[in-house]
């Protein structure tokens, strides 16, 4: 048996730079064995080719494999339950104390709370750090104490409370890497072991150049520019990069709507963690009553992007075909599929989950809900996106659409499935009914 360490929980921080916990528990006096848990709960849920799954073990295998040259170090690769590993690495090994980051996310807390008090009874403290935003839980709150349900007032409180020093420093884990533990042998494991494989598709490298941050504002609403994106949201959901590095970075080149999307993030996030409900029902009781249609067909040809809306189409067949969606295409598709087809929400939520790379659970609710009028801060329910006008707006050279809906001129290309006015006085009518 091996002697006195502490583990270290990777989970959404995969960096071994500017990692809160990590350098938490390099700070502890004891080795640091880090280990990550493909957690069989999660995995069963998802197509045995997801391109997060792919990354995920992509990025841990690298890492383990820099820590293996320079340190004589690594991570371990558990698949299991959570429970099951910690009550297996607890047997093997005389642990102190198990480090990880915070988790918001309904499941993550209760599974968090199952794993406290299992350590409990051996013994071990369990240790969590505020690590992937830069303000949490109750940090940002109204004066009453209770939460921000708009976003405005919300942005106007982090910036009034934000301290670039004390909120921004760096947490310096790189520089403690020494303290891991040392073997010639950590756990392992392979997707095929895991019943995955390779995904086809392949999470892009994140882009945050001062010039993209720079002209974000003027490029960000067109899909047609593929480099006026980031493509950061992965990295930020697995924490393959740090949230107040990406802060600094938007400061340094004092631009207010790059700083903005990032706040965005993170009052998503503190709704999530308020309202958990949310995840399945509606913020506004009220919309709950909506009588959806719910035609399974019709929700197919959506999914497939053979709507006859050309840029309805276009965003997502580039769904389908590469995990990533423009936001302003996001925006529109989420509307046809509540207004015009009369579909329930909850249903697109949980296509978006399987299919983003950048899939975020607070970020997906808290954006469909706001598509379909009945989340906080949300679009009235009159106000109904003309997908037809939409592309005058955004991709007037029809560049984006001819990129993804190839069959644009072809007899085989679907007539709309359904009449743009007639639609929007079914949605007005339905929508009444159930809100007043």
């Amino acid at each position: 048996m091996n002697q006195g360490i502490v583990i270290f929980w990777f989970r959404r921080d995969l960096r071994l730079t500017d990692n809160t916990g990590l350098l938490a528990a390099l700070e502890s006096g004891y080795k640091v064995l880090p280990i990550f848990i493909f957690d069989k709960e999660i995995l069963e849920k998802l197509p045995k080719n997801d391109a997060r799954v792919s990354f995920i073990h992509h990025a841990l295998e690298k890492m383990s494999a820099q820590l293996k040259e320079a340190y004589g170090s690594g991570i371990g690769l558990y698949h299991g339950s959570p429970a099951s590993v910690f009550s297996k690495i607890t047997t093997d090994y005389t642990v102190h104390e198990v480090y990880t980051n915070h988790d918001y996310e309904p499941y993550a807390q209760a599974r968090d709370s199952a794993i406290e008090t299992l350590l409990n009874t051996k013994n071990i403290a369990f240790k969590t750090f505020k690590d992937q935003v830069v303000f949490e839980k109750d940090d940002i709150v109204k004066d009453d104490g209770t939460p921000y349900v708009v976003y405005t007032p919300y942005k106007n409180k982090w910036k009034a409370v934000f301290n670039p020093e004390r909120d921004l420093k760096p947490q310096a884990s790189e520089n403690g890497l020494e303290h891991l533990y040392r073997s010639t042998s950590f756990p392992t494991i392979s997707l095929t072991d895991m019943g995955f494989k390779a995904a086809s598709i392949r999470v892009p490298d994140y882009t945050a150049t001062p010039d993209l941050i720079n002209n974000y504002e003027a490029t960000r609403n067109f899909p047609a520019k593929i480099k006026g994106t980031s493509r950061l949201g992965p990295h930020l959901r697995f924490g393959t990069v740090s949230v107040r590095h990406m802060m600094q970075l938007a400061i340094a080149e004092e631009n207010e709507v790059f700083w903005s999307e990032l706040i965005w993030r993170e009052f998503f996030m503190q709704i999530l963690w308020h309202f958990p409900h949310t995840v399945n029902k509606s913020f506004r009781p009220k919309y709950d009553r909506v009588e959806w249609r719910n035609d399974e067909m019709e929700f197919e040809k959506w999914k497939k992007g053979e709507t006859g809306y050309p840029l309805v189409d276009a965003g997502m067949r580039e769904l389908n075909a590469t995990g990533y969606m423009h936001n302003r295409v996001r925006m529109l598709v989420a509307s046809f599929l509540c207004k015009h087809l009369l579909i329930d929400w909850r249903w697109g939520e949980a296509y978006f989950a399987e299919k983003l790379l950048d899939f975020d659970l607070s970020a997906n609710v808290g954006n469909w809900q706001w598509a379909a009028g009945s989340g906080v801060d949300a679009a009235p329910y009159f106000r109904i996106f003309n997908p037809t006008t939409q592309i005058d707006k955004f991709d007037k050279q029809k560049e984006y659409i001819q990129r993804w809906v190839q069959d644009l001129q072809e007899l085989t290309y679907p007539v709309p499935m359904v009449d743009h006015k007639m639609a929007r006085e079914r949605c007005l009518k339905v929508y009444k009914e159930a809100v007043g």
